[in-house]
């Protein structure tokens, strides 16, 4: 089955654009980009005396340590199942990611903000808004690099899901991904705020324009932060395949000879690429041996055509005794 927005028949594409490697070197790109920009961004808001270039510092802080929350949970993921841990550790790249966004929430954010109150209120000693511009310009070119590696893993997943890059990320269960997109992202536009914070403050001499820069980059942080808590969230209770996944296995499951109909069918995500599913299934011939055939080809095909499946159970239940 390709994914389209109409199934059709066929194999569903491997979700490799999430693997372990790739995730892991965007990730790196991106951690090295942030504690780079980071000490320049530092250095030229303490020359500049800007409010703004020292939010973004901590912007960029705040994205560091979430880029090493990040490689610990592609890492972490990664480990082997176990005896307490039958399933795996994939659930534990959820759990990373969301502290990954409560770092960036409270390391960035919330000093953005309180930074930009602060300049507003108390003013600010103007400094060398060269100094400034030239590390705000350095800076957007390293996230422009750092994103470029995260879009090319976007466009490769979304060239063989054959969807648009936007419904791609989306969609991923990769929240590393997402959160390196999201984050660079956030730091362009952020850069482009403090510019425009640095610009206004020299011209009209006010710190109010720098300070509100730094007031408008922490609520951007802050957006990005609950955007991507949510999205750990959710996956972290327990979130469901997309529904051209679940169409995928429920046609291939209902396709094999000897079954009748999927009566129920339950999934869940056990990390970026570990599946689990379940189904009650309703089967055509109630001879155990017939059942037992009709099960294993079924599986069979589930292996083939859906990738990253790791646990699959299917339970014989005729139809008038489904739920």
């Amino acid at each position: 089955m390709t994914v389209t927005d109409t199934p059709t028949p066929g194999p569903l594409p491997a979700d490799d654009s999430g693997s372990g490697g790739e995730s892991t070197l965007t990730v790196v790109v991106a951690g090295v980009a942030n504690l780079a920009i980071a000490i320049a961004k530092a250095v030229g808001g303490l020359l500049a005396g800007s409010s703004a270039m020292l939010s973004e510092a901590a912007h960029s802080l705040a994205d560091t340590i979430t880029e090493v929350l990040l490689l610990t949970a592609v890492k972490r993921s990664g480990r082997p199942a176990d005896e307490n841990h039958q399933f795996g550790y994939g659930q534990a790249h959820y759990f990373w990611a969301f502290i990954a966004a409560l770092a960036t929430f409270t390391a960035g954010s919330v000093f953005s903000i309180f930074q930009g109150v602060h300049t507003i209120l108390e003013g600010e000693e103007p400094g060398d808004f060269l100094v400034s511009y030239v590390v705000l310009a350095v800076a957007f070119v390293v996230e422009g690099i750092s994103l470029s590696q995260a879009v090319r893993q976007i466009r490769g997943g979304a060239r063989r899901w054959r969807i648009h890059p936007a419904r791609y990320l989306r969609r991923t269960p990769d929240t590393a991904l997402k959160a390196v997109a999201f984050e660079d992202s956030a730091a362009l536009i952020g850069l482009l705020l403090a510019a425009g914070g640095l610009a206004g403050t020299e011209f009209t001499g006010s710190p109010v324009w720098d300070g509100a820069a730094s007031i408008l980059i922490g609520v951007l942080l802050a957006v990005v932060a609950v955007t991507l808590g949510r999205e750990n969230a959710s996956y972290l209770v327990g979130r469901a395949a997309a529904p051209r996944v679940q169409e995928a296995i429920r046609r291939t499951i209902e396709e094999t000879p000897g079954v009748d109909r999927v009566v129920t069918l339950y999934t869940q995500h056990l990390g970026p690429r570990e599946l689990l599913i379940a189904a009650k299934v309703d089967f055509s011939d109630g001879d155990a041996d017939a059942v037992e055939h009709s099960a294993e080809e079924a599986e069979r095909r589930i292996h083939e055509n859906v990738p990253n499946v790791r646990e699959l159970f299917l339970d014989p239940t005729p139809r008038r005794g489904a739920h």
